[in-house]
């Protein structure tokens, strides 16, 4: 199951990395123009920030002190699934290899 989850968070860093370097050598987003208020970029980007929310909770969940949940809540509103990937792939680097896979959901204990 690490093995897998390792693939699958590294493939969403690598291709988030990727589409977001090409989509900035397109256009950088400050020059974006005037399609973002198109509804469903809205709509989009609502959706994407109710993920990241989710997902922070989460990490909020999981890490013990404040000043790196702040970090991370930085990271993530700021990098999306990027920030998310690198967090999985780091809890994923932390587990030992006979960890139950509940031990990556879970709260560390201090």
């Amino acid at each position: 199951m690490k093995t897998a989850l390792i693939i699958l968070f590294g493939c969403i860093l690598a291709a988030m990395v990727s589409v977001t370097t090409w989509a900035s050598l397109k256009i950088p987003i400050w020059n974006a123009g005037p399609d973002v208020s198109d509804p469903w970029s809205v709509a989009t980007l609502f959706d994407a920030y109710a993920g990241f929310v989710t997902f922070f909770v989460w990490v909020a969940y999981k890490e013990p002190k404040l000043l790196m949940k702040l970090g991370w809540f930085v990271l993530i509103m700021a990098l999306g699934n990027i920030a998310m990937a690198i967090y999985v792939l780091r809890e994923l680097a932390r587990l030992s290899p006979d960890a139950p896979f509940e031990a990556l959901l879970l709260k560390r204990r201090a």
